[in-house]
């Protein structure tokens, strides 16, 4: 943290930019007071670090308002256990706003005085630990110089976002934006090209620069032609645009075009959604709305367009968007930096025509979306034709537009954002992410009266993919462990389903078949691939659910015990090391209600020959079961462990621990967990291939670290847990969930610069059997202090 005190460079500044602040006859000296280390060095404590927003705010609307709000709640959402959020309100004029509870003081920025007041508000206010301001030219062009003086009389850390950085300063606007940096420990904008800019043309000093793209909503992608009907706008194509109205946003451009376009598409509504601007409104009232209404008589387009004239609620505003079949950007300023605007259209998956700010450069290309010149409206409306004529190429627009966008989510934007502000305060902080809500909701959407459904494109069940015997039996454990942690007698018909399904799988002789098509049909991939695997995974699932015992009806246990005892012969001759794991796990479960003969010597066996692969790979610096690291590799110790709890065998201990503790070694570090890419196994002497991170084998590592500490009862294992836990909320090597709080699902994988958006049965079912694992330790988790 820097020690900002006076000294002759501060003296320097005085006397060089009070020029470009203060009229000749009302200069006066600026007091640049000592920041002390006491002031930057907090003692660690339990109290939550506050961070101080200094924004426009709702209920008054303006973009950076909703986007301060939106970024708010995804923090307070994720952090709240690390960060408590509170708002310095910007008011402008003689307005006054009823504010919600977060906002603590409010700036009347038109008055010199009150930034004076607030900066020994806010040096004498202890909580705050970071001052972070959302800096837009407008908000403080009448009082610049008091503005300028509030920032250096701070003593707290500043950090500032820069929503507008003009390129090609004159020599007095880039000493101005330099005077504010120099201030800042830290300075965010949501694009590179701001970043360049600021670097080359303002001298900002790259390391002090974050790049953070402006957040955008995850959406459930309901379906469009639900909305169309419920917004009467069944059979119509739709064009949107929205935003506070103001003639920067030139929506004459698409008027212009909008004669051509319905000529070939009679069938287009284009929908101007959003009031005024209030700004706009003092000066000029509706004449701007008014011009536009009436070129829409002019051109005779009164049954092709349609103002909504208001300030839709986020859920509205949302749905509108995802019933859009295009959305046209048309602002007419080059020099904006950015649009919440055009990033929450493509967070609802809209193919995007857009004028070319540096936003739309930087993230529409070729496959999801169309760039055009400013008011030109002739290639707005060869655009616009070119994709109302093809159908496809919209749809796929629409699924890369999802892809480009996801990593920018406010869940995202909240993580990155949490990370500065944990540097900017230094080692004073733990960021703790919050556990979100059980969730099962993608889970259920994902089964049918059958069972669960193998893939998803996006969110969607594709019921094409068909079914599997390892995605059911996974769901049924998921299910159990609910039913366990809540006794909801409703789960009570999904466990009879997933049990079903696994019943249906097993053949006469007691094997279990893996692959079943749409129509309930085995299909010929069982007779090519190896089913070892599979059958293991129903053994775990059939024991989990015996292991339920007294809180499942009878019918339900007895039931499983017959798949289970009818499959002995078969599983006994197994000898797939995962399969053999699994079977272990599943009848450990089992054996403990039941305390069979019959099942301890399985158990042994398979142990035993866990224990046999284990010393002839194992060596000094490869402690494992095989020359290479796969899938699952956490089954392998686990199993061992859970055969040592049985059978009291120090053995089975004694190379679970050292095989997990070496399996660990391999995939904890700097980013957390990072598992064994499914792309290339890890071999025996080699580096290990870097992404292709697969949820199913992080909640694994999840299970099992929570196996180890409740019998080892080592803290080590424990932590490690809530990491590896933190990887599907953000923590992992690309900063970015896996886990989707708005549906409920999971994505598919972290590949190498992004998540893969489908979230299909392995992947849900995966998450929910680790958020299950974790949810035990919730007292626990909540107590610690980080």
């Amino acid at each position: 943290m820097k020690n900002r005190t006076v000294t002759a460079r501060f003296t320097a500044w005085a006397t060089q930019y009070q020029d470009l602040f203060v009229p000749e006859n009302k200069k006066q000296n600026i007091i640049i007071p000592i920041r002390s280390m006491q002031n930057l060095v907090q003692e660690h404590t339990q109290h939550l670090a506050e961070i101080l927003f200094i924004t426009s705010y709702p209920p008054r609307e303006c973009g950076i308002a909703t986007y301060s709000q939106d970024l708010i709640k995804a923090l307070n959402n994720k952090f709240s256990n690390s960060l408590s959020l509170k708002v310095c309100a910007l008011e402008s004029g003689k307005t006054n706003y009823e504010y919600p509870g977060e906002v603590k003081y409010v700036l009347k920025t038109s008055i010199a005085s009150d930034y004076e007041k607030l900066a020994v508000k806010i040096n004498k206010d202890s909580k705050i630990k970071i001052v972070f301001i959302q800096h837009e030219f407008g908000f403080y062009r009448l009082q610049e110089q008091a503005f300028l003086q509030f920032l250096y009389t701070l003593t707290k850390p500043v950090a500032i976002v820069f929503h507008t950085v003009l390129p090609h300063p004159d020599e007095q606007l880039k000493a101005k934006i330099k005077s504010i940096t120099e201030v800042a420990e830290s300075v965010v904008v949501m694009t590179h090209t701001s970043s360049d800019i600021l670097t080359k043309e303002y001298d900002v000093p790259v390391e002090k620069i974050n790049v953070i793209a402006h957040g955008t909503h995850l959406v459930t992608h309901l379906s469009e032609k639900f909305l169309k009907k419920k917004y009467k706008l069944t059979g119509r194509k739709v064009l949107t645009t929205f935003g506070l109205l103001s003639s920067g946003k030139s929506i004459e451009t698409t008027l212009e075009a909008l004669p051509a376009i319905v000529k070939s598409h009679p069938e287009v509504m284009f929908l101007v959604i959003g009031k005024t601007h209030p700004e706009v409104v003092k000066e000029e009232g509706e004449k701007y709305r008014e011009m536009l209404q009436q070129k829409v008589i002019d051109y005779a387009l009164q049954d092709n367009v349609r103002f909504v004239n208001s300030y839709l609620p986020l859920p509205d505003l949302l749905e509108y968007l995802q019933l859009t079949d295009i959305y046209v950007f048309t602002t007419n300023d080059p020099n904006q930096a950015v649009s919440g605007t055009f990033a929450y259209a493509m967070s609802c998956a809209c193919p995007i025509i857009s004028t070319p700010i540096p936003h739309a450069k930087e993230v529409l290309t070729e496959d999801t979306g169309i760039i055009f010149d400013f008011r030109n409206s002739k290639q707005l409306a060869e655009g616009v034709l070119n994709l109302l004529n093809d159908e496809p190429l919209r749809k796929s627009m629409s699924l890369r537009t999802l892809e480009k966008i996801m990593s920018t989510t406010w869940e995202n934007s909240a993580v990155a954002h949490a990370m500065m502000f944990k540097e900017l305060i230094g080692g004073n902080i733990t960021i703790k992410y919050n556990n979100p809500g059980i969730k099962l909701d993608h889970m259920l959407a994902m089964t049918t009266e059958v069972g669960i459904i193998q893939f998803s494109k996006v969110n969607q069940p594709d019921i094409k993919s068909g079914y599997t015997l390892d995605d059911n039996a996974r769901a049924l454990v998921a299910v159990c462990m609910d039913f366990k942690l809540t006794g909801n007698k409703k789960l009570v018909f999904e466990i009879h389903k997933y049990l079903s399904f696994i019943k249906l799988c097993q053949q006469p002789k007691g094997n279990f078949l893996n692959y079943v098509d749409k129509d309930l049909k085995f299909t010929d991939k069982n007779k090519v691939v190896n089913l070892d695997d599979s059958n293991g995974r129903a053994i775990w699932a059939l024991g989990y659910l015996t292991s339920l015992s007294g809180l499942l009806p009878v019918e339900l246990i007895e039931e499983a015990e017959s798949i289970i005892n009818k499959s002995l012969r078969h599983i006994t001759a197994i000898h797939s090391p995962r399969s053999m794991a699994f079977i272990i796990k599943g009848l450990s479960y089992y054996q403990v209600a039941k305390k069979q003969v019959k099942i301890l010597k399985i158990i042994t066996a398979h142990a035993d020959r866990l224990v046999k692969l284990y010393r002839h790979e194992a060596s000094p610096n490869w402690e494992w079961f095989e020359g290479y690291l796969t899938y699952a590799n956490s089954i392998l110790p686990e199993a061992l462990l859970s055969a040592w709890k049985l059978t009291g065998n120090n053995e089975y201990k004694s190379i679970a621990v050292t095989s997990f503790d070496f399996l660990l070694s391999q995939t904890f570090n700097e980013n957390g967990i990072e598992v064994i890419s499914n792309k290339s196994w890890m071999q025996k002497g080699k580096a290990a291939e870097k992404f292709g991170e697969q949820p199913i084998d992080v909640a694994y590592s999840v299970m099992a670290l929570s196996k180890f500490y409740d019998e080892l009862k080592n803290e080590d294992y424990y932590l490690k847990m809530n990491i590896a836990f933190n990887w599907f909320l953000g923590h992992n090597r690309l900063q970015q969930i896996v886990y989707n709080p708005c549906t409920g699902g999971c994505y598919d994988g972290l590949e190498e610069t992004h998540a893969n958006l489908n979230q299909g049965a392995e992947s849900t079912v995966s998450y929910l059997m680790a958020r299950l694992t974790v949810e035990k330790y919730r007292k626990k988790v909540n107590s610690l202090k980080g």
